[in-house]
């Protein structure tokens, strides 16, 4: 049994920037574009600079401590500094337009492009997006950014059942519609995907968010097609049902086989809603994951997996403190649940039991809807 004890601050930053903002900046301009333009000009001729359109620049950071304990042995105390995320984007034209998120973690030892993608609107029911996209399955892979969460850490099935931030490069489709309250969207890609190490790995079990330490992905791999659709009321709430599917191994090497393709496949259920009279929110994501295992690994190696979490969230405070007139304190709790391994031992019929579950109620502070500080406890219990 896990006891964890934590205290975050989460904030987001923002703030825009148009490219000719400075004098000199725009003398630079003038020399580079004119019809007398040389290579070494192009310095001053970058596309954000003579667009002149506004660049949209912001972000957000996540520092806590931590206290851990394990069947009453503890780690002792921990600071983390969690993660430094940048946005980046600008409408290039009127119907083009980019986006790009830039993640540091650990202190920045550790930095990943999220998402760089250019949009091309076509239609409100028909837009092409392409670079480095976000696989939309389950709500949080792509609805992941701190400060809009009460909880310091992530869902344990969001991150190391799903690959949360996962991301790869390809091109798809996505499109809305609108009718009175309603609102009905989908999102459909082809990209890179997972490889052989979610069954090679250091975890020792079938494990998909290995393979987001593959940066070749970025450069060569195997498709994955993912698809997502969603309908949301106005006053009732939002669900959305999103899949994902593709080959993860080699089959062959130096034209000899040695193997079939083998596939995963996972499919999720997304909600949301908020009651009407007590203003509470309720958020969660449950999934389900097929994995053609080789008969050649052992049983740890499972074929299923399935899991989720529902978060509710209770505001108990609503009015201004200190010098924040919008400041909000909420009441939260998590529920989550992860099995590795759905299914039985093959010698004696009893469960695998390679799973966990927690427990994390916390209490949050809003002095605004971009700055949050968290306190969480959590109780863990796996097996």
């Amino acid at each position: 049994m896990k006891k964890i004890l934590a205290l975050s601050l989460c904030v987001l930053l923002v703030g825009t920037a148009v490219g000719q903002i400075d004098s000199t900046l725009l003398k630079k301009q003038t020399i580079s574009t004119d019809s007398l333009q040389m290579n070494m000009d192009a310095v001053y001729s970058r596309p954000f600079m003579s667009s002149g359109k506004a660049t949209a620049v912001g972000g957000y950071v996540e520092a806590n401590w931590q206290h851990l304990g394990t069947d009453g042995v503890s780690e002792g105390h921990q600071f983390q500094f969690q993660r430094m995320t940048l946005f980046v984007a600008s409408d290039i034209s009127e119907h083009v337009s980019f986006m790009s998120e830039i993640e540091l973690e650990e202190g920045g030892k550790e930095i990943a492009i999220e998402f760089a993608a250019l949009d091309l609107d076509l239609h409100p029911m028909l837009n092409l997006r392409t670079g480095i996209v976000m696989n939309p399955i389950g709500s949080f892979n792509q609805n992941h950014d701190g400060p809009k969460w009460e909880f310091v850490d992530r869902p344990i099935s969001a991150t190391q059942m799903l690959p949360a931030t996962w991301s790869n490069v390809g091109f798809g489709l996505f499109g809305q519609y609108f009718k009175n309250d309603w609102k009905f969207g989908y999102e459909a890609y082809i990209t890179s995907g997972f490889d052989q190490s979610i069954i090679e790995n250091e975890q020792n079990r079938t494990y998909l968010p290995s393979s987001k330490a593959n940066a070749d992905r970025f450069e060569e791999g195997h498709v994955l097609y993912t698809g997502k659709l969603a309908v949301r009321h106005k006053r009732v709430g939002e669900i959305g049902v999103s899949f994902m599917t593709g080959k993860y191994n080699d089959e062959q090497e130096d034209g000899l086989t040695f193997d079939r393709s083998r596939w995963i496949t996972a499919m999720a259920i997304d909600f949301s809603t908020k009651l009407p009279v007590l203003h509470t929110t309720i958020t969660g994501e449950v999934a389900k994951i097929w994995v053609d295992v080789p008969s050649t690994y052992s049983q740890q190696f499972g074929s299923q997996q399935q899991g989720g979490f529902v978060d509710f969230v209770q505001p108990i405070i609503q009015r201004p403190i200190f010098h924040f007139s919008n400041a909000v304190v909420n009441l939260a709790l998590r529920l989550e649940y992860v099995d590795w391994n759905v299914g039985d031992f093959v010698e004696t019929g009893g469960n695998i039991g390679d799973e966990v579950w927690s427990v994390v109620p916390g209490l949050s502070f809003r002095t605004t809807q971009e700055t949050v500080f968290r306190a969480n406890y959590r109780f863990m219990q796996s097996t």
